[in-house]
C-alpha cells in the first residue's frame, strides 16, 4: 500500500534560493505529518495493493514512446497547419516556383542537420525539455530559465492558440460557407479541443500516443491524396508552371533578404522537429530510437513538403496560389469537385493532432523546469497512478486558453518564430561548447563538427537578415525573453525571502497535490548515466 510518504514529499529549501523549491523529505517519524496517505485521498484501489515495492510499481514517467510513436510525434508536431498555409508566403517571398522548391528541400536539409545535433544532445545529456535542459546543462541557470520563460509564457501557448483556432475555423466553415465563423463560435471550439486533450493527456500516456499515432497516419493520408491527385495532373500534361523555362521567370528580382524571409516561411512549416527531445525520458530505449526516429521523420518529411509543393503547382498556377488564403482548400475545390470538402476536413484533423503533440511536449518543458527549481515544485510531480504530469498539462491549457481570450494571437507569431529561432542557434552552439568544456563526456553519438558548424552559420545569416528586414518585431522578441531576467534573480537567486512566502508556496503545493494526487517521480539513476559517468573524469 503506496502512500505518498513512502514516494517522498517536500519542505522549503532556503538555501537553494528559489521560492520555487522544495525538497524532498525522508519517511521519518518527524516528518510523516506533513504526508498524507493513498486512503486519505480516497483511493480506495490502494488498499487492494501489495505493499512491496517493485520496478513496475515504481511512480515514473513510463517508457511508452516506442519507435513508431516517437515518429509520430516528429512527423505529428512538424505536419500541421504549415504545409497548408506557408506555400504562398515562401513563393511570395522567393519570387519563382523553381526557387520556392529550392528553397523547401533546403529547408527540410537545413532541419535535418539541426536535428542531427539533437541527437547527439539528446543521449548525452538524456532528460526531457529539450532546448531548455541542455542549455541549463552547459550555459547554467539564467540562459536555461530565459528559455524557460519565454517558452512558457509565449511560445507554446501563442503556437498551441494560433494551431487550435486553425482547426475551429476548418471545422466551422462547411456551416458557413459565404462568410467567416463568429468570432465566439472559434474560440469556444478551439478551447473545448484543448481542453479535451488535456483530459486525455493527464488521463494516459499510452491514450495520448495513440492519438498522436492516428492523426499522423491522417495527417500523411491528406498528403498523399494530395500528391496523387498532382502526380495525375501531371501525367495529364498540367506542369506547365513547373517547366524549367517558366520554374524560374522571376516576379521580381531576388534579393538575399527575400530569400531570408522565404526561409523563414518554410522553417514555421519545419518546426516541431526537436519536440521528440522533450519527452526523452519517456521513450524506450532512447539512445536507440530517438536518432532512428529523427533520422526516419525528418527526411520523410521533406520529401512529402516537396512533392505537396509540386502537386499544388500542378493545377494551380503562381497567381493563384498567391491569391489563396488556404491553398490546400483552393486545391480541392478545383481538381476534387464534390469531394472538396476532405480537404478542409483533412486540414482540421492535421491541427487536431498537432494540438496533441503541443499539448504533450510543452507539459514536459515545464515538468523539467519545475525539476531543476526553476519553476513551482508542484509542476514536477505526476500522478500517482496514472504517472502524468497533470499540474503541468493544466498550466500549459490555462496559459492556451489565456491567449485565446485575447484574440491578438496572429500578432505574436512573428516574435515567436524569433525566440523560437534563437533558441535553436543558442543549443546547438553549446554543443560545440560541450565539446570543448567536457571533451571526455561519453557520447553514444557524435556528430561531426561540419553539422553544427554549418547550422550556425546559415542561423546567423537568417536570423541577421530577419533582424534587419523586421528590427521591431525582433526587438520586442528579445523584449520578451529579457523580462525573465529580474524574475530569475527575484525569483531563483534571492536566497533570504520572508518566510511568509515560503509558507504560502508550500501551502499551495501541498493544496495542489491533494487536488490533483500527485507526487514526486522517483527517479531511475541509470537514465543519466552518460552524464555523471563522466564527471569523475573531466
Amino acid at each position: 500500500m503506496r502512500s505518498l510518504a513512502s514516494l517522498g514529499y517536500y519542505k522549503r529549501s532556503p538555501e537553494r534560493g528559489a521560492w520555487f523549491s522544495l525538497q524532498y523529505l525522508d519517511r521519518t517519524e518527524a516528518s510523516r505529518k506533513h504526508f498524507f496517505t493513498a486512503e486519505e485521498m480516497g483511493d480506495k484501489e490502494k488498499k487492494k495493493k501489495d505493499t512491496n515495492s517493485s520496478g513496475s510499481d515504481r511512480v515514473t514517467l513510463k517508457k511508452e514512446i516506442g519507435l513508431l510513436s516517437a515518429c509520430a510525434i516528429i512527423i505529428g508536431n512538424i505536419i500541421g497547419s504549415g504545409i497548408f498555409i506557408s506555400p504562398k508566403g515562401v513563393l511570395e517571398h522567393a519570387g519563382s516556383v523553381g526557387l520556392s522548391l529550392i528553397i523547401w528541400v533546403c529547408g527540410g536539409g537545413i532541419c535535418t542537420l539541426g536535428s542531427m545535433c539533437y541527437a547527439e544532445l539528446g543521449v548525452t545529456i538524456p532528460k526531457s525539455g529539450g532546448d531548455y535542459s541542455y542549455v541549463t546543462e552547459i550555459f547554467g541557470g539564467l540562459v536555461g530559465f530565459l528559455l524557460l520563460w519565454s517558452a512558457v509564457l509565449i511560445m507554446y501557448p501563442t503556437t498551441l492558440a494560433v494551431i487550435a483556432l486553425t482547426f475551429s475555423n476548418y471545422v466551422l466553415q462547411p456551416a458557413f460557407q459565404n462568410c467567416l465563423p463568429p468570432y465566439v463560435a472559434t474560440r469556444l471550439l478551439a478551447t473545448i479541443c484543448v481542453l479535451f486533450l488535456t483530459w486525455v493527456n493527464c488521463s494516459s500516456v499510452r491514450w495520448a500516443t495513440r492519438i498522436q499515432d492516428v492523426f499522423t497516419v491522417g495527417k500523411l493520408l491528406a498528403l498523399a491524396l494530395i500528391i496523387v491527385v498532382g502526380i495525375v495532373q501531371i501525367c495529364r500534361g498540367y506542369y506547365d508552371a513547373l517547366r524549367p523555362s517558366e520554374a524560374f521567370e522571376f516576379r521580381q528580382d531576388p534579393s538575399v533578404g527575400q530569400i531570408a524571409l522565404a526561409f523563414l516561411q518554410a522553417s514555421f512549416a519545419y518546426s516541431g522537429w526537436n519536440f521528440l527531445n522533450y519527452v526523452t525520458e519517456e521513450v524506450v530505449e532512447p539512445r536507440k530510437n530517438l536518432p532512428r526516429a529523427i533520422y526516419i521523420s525528418i527526411p520523410l518529411v521533406t520529401l512529402v513538403y516537396t512533392m505537396t509543393n509540386i502537386a499544388y503547382f500542378s493545377s494551380m498556377t503562381p497567381e493563384e496560389l498567391l491569391a489563396s488564403n488556404a491553398v490546400a482548400v483552393t486545391f480541392g475545390e478545383k481538381l476534387l469537385g464534390m469531394f472538396s470538402w476532405v480537404m478542409p476536413i483533412s486540414v482540421a484533423l492535421s491541427t487536431f493532432g498537432g494540438i496533441n503533440g503541443y499539448l504533450f511536449t510543452s507539459s514536459r518543458l515545464c515538468f523539467s523546469g519545475a525539476r531543476e527549481g526553476h519553476l513551482p515544485s508542484l509542476l514536477a510531480m505526476i500522478h500517482l497512478k496514472s504517472c502524468t504530469p497533470i499540474p503541468a498539462l493544466l498550466v500549459c491549457c490555462t496559459a492556451t486558453i489565456f491567449i485565446l481570450c485575447i484574440g491578438e494571437t496572429h500578432n505574436l507569431i512573428n516574435y515567436v518564430s524569433f525566440i523560437n529561432y534563437l533558441s535553436y542557434g543558442v543549443t546547438i552552439a553549446g554543443l560545440l561548447y560541450l565539446r570543448k568544456k567536457r571533451p571526455n563526456l561519453a557520447r553514444p553519438i557524435k556528430v561531426n563538427l561540419l553539422i553544427p558548424i554549418t547550422y550556425l552559420i546559415f542561423w546567423v545569416v537568417l536570423l541577421g537578415f530577419s533582424l534587419y528586414s523586421e528590427p521591431v518585431v525582433c526587438g520586442l522578441g528579445m523584449v520578451i525573453m529579457l523580462t525573465g531576467v529580474p524574475i530569475y534573480f527575484v525569483g531563483i537567486q534571492w536566497k533570504n525571502k520572508p518566510k511568509w512566502l515560503y509558507s504560502l508556496v508550500e501551502k499551495i503545493t501541498y493544496l495542489g497535490q491533494r487536488m490533483c494526487y500527485v507526487v514526486f517521480p522517483q527517479e531511475d539513476p541509470s537514465e543519466t548515466e552518460p552524464l555523471t559517468a563522466s564527471k569523475a573524469t573531466d
